[in-house]
């Protein structure tokens, strides 16, 4: 059921000679399931409630599954109101149906070529000079999270840097805790998104945009990513047992309840250690680079949201609405304050952030900081087979370093 029509609302307005306007519900595909996502999710349905209308939530876990799931619906004629994605290349298949309803008009009116930035979250959604989808966040890729219990607990400082982040893994495993903590699920996602992390910490955003965007097989066939690939392989040897099939959120949880030293997560992370109630400086570090004493790059990716077309025009009006209201400035502070994101324009009160949101904003600001997410280069066939990379370097035992290069080299080759 899309819509409703109260009978007091049907008789006041034939009393008074106009043409009502129904309350509709919206249905929203996301997957935000974790605890700080449905902090950061309920700030949008219950903004969005207050108008009148009704957020009707189906979060499916995984963002592979509630892609696909959404694709799914989208193509079969069944499409849902609303749909999250990441910006980049994932949707383009909806915009070429034209299944997807033009916010151009909505855009210009709120002027959202004057406050959404940076231009890499922009650009995914306004193509052709057309806008396909709202930005809602600014998620930055490239942090660790390190427990200081777990570190105490080995007599070690908080590392600031990876050369002596390796050689404290030793000595947090024999203190018994898990050195290195990483999951698997997802198919692979979370060890591309740390060799992606490592590669930038290690080897700068000039040589990221060479490799994922110009298809630079030489670099990419080199000793400075092969270093970075002999540093993915080291990493897996510390991490535990549980760690092939576990979420990302599972993970963040052992990082919190000091079980585990460290691991490498977006800042989505951060929501969690907000809902456990800890607190950056004191029982937990974020280290923004990862582990790069003085960052000056942030990966970026970020949370969209596009709206299918619909025959109704009450169910239109109110997904024109939803899209207003979540780049309002009030509500992309309270949201991205929980979801431990940034906002995607920058005149939003940003008192209530901590000091790890606040530092991820300040070299933001930077000229040239900004590095995009792989996937605004490459496709989603390319993402697929990339995960499947990695994840098999840092899993499988007799999977050497150079092997995997020679796989990335070889599907970078053939990459659209």
């Amino acid at each position: 059921m899309k819509s409703f029509f109260p009978v007091v609302a049907m008789v006041a307005a034939a009393m008074l000679g106009s043409t009502a306007v129904r309350a509709a519900d919206v249905e929203v595909i996301h997957w935000w399931t974790s605890g700080g996502e449905q902090a950061a999710v309920s700030v949008f349905a219950n903004e969005f409630d207050k108008t009148g209308d009704k957020w009707v939530d189906n979060a499916i876990a995984l963002g592979e599954t509630a892609r696909a799931a959404i694709m799914q619906r989208a193509l079969g004629g069944d499409p849902p109101d609303a749909a999250q994605f990441n910006p980049g290349r994932q949707y383009e298949e909806l915009i070429a149906a034209g299944l997807l309803l033009d916010l151009t008009p909505l855009a210009e009116k709120e002027g959202w070529d004057s406050f959404i930035r940076p231009e890499q979250i922009k650009a995914p959604c306004k193509i052709d000079g057309k806008w396909w989808c709202v930005p809602v966040n600014i998620h930055m890729q490239n942090w660790a999270w390190a427990s200081v219990a777990a570190f105490k607990k080995a007599g070690l400082e908080v590392p600031t840097d990876w050369d002596t982040y390796l050689a404290d893994l030793p000595k947090l495993k024999d203190a018994g805790v898990i050195p290195f903590a990483v999951g698997g699920d997802g198919g692979g996602w979370q060890i591309s998104l740390l060799a992606n992390q490592l590669i930038l910490a290690q080897l700068g955003a000039e040589t990221v945009e060479k490799i994922w965007k110009d298809k630079d097989l030489a670099l990419a066939g080199g000793p400075e990513v092969l270093k970075a690939f002999q540093t993915l392989k080291t990493l897996g040897s510390y991490a535990d047992a549980g760690s092939p099939n576990r979420s990302w959120a599972d993970t963040t949880s052992l990082v919190i309840s000091g079980e585990a030293a460290l691991q490498v997560m977006g800042d989505w992370a951060q929501g969690e250690f907000q809902v456990a109630g800890q607190k950056p400086g004191t029982d937990y570090a974020c280290l923004l680079g990862p582990l790069v004493p003085e960052p000056k790059y942030v990966r970026t990716g970020g949370d969209i949201f596009v709206f299918f077309k619909q025959n109704d025009p009450d169910v239109e009006r109110a997904q024109l609405s939803l899209a207003s209201m979540m780049v309002n400035p009030k509500v992309q502070a309270l949201f991205n304050t929980a979801k431990g994101s940034a906002p995607v324009r920058d005149d939003v009160d940003m008192s209530l952030a901590n000091d790890c949101m606040k530092k991820a904003i300040e070299v933001l600001k930077q000229p040239g900081s900004v590095v995009p997410d792989a996937n605004q280069w490459r496709n989603e066939a390319f993402t697929t087979a990339q995960n499947a990379i990695f994840s098999d370097l840092i899993y499988n035992a007799n999977t050497t370093p150079e092997a995997a290069q020679a796989q990335f080299v070889e599907l970078l080759k053939n990459a659209e």
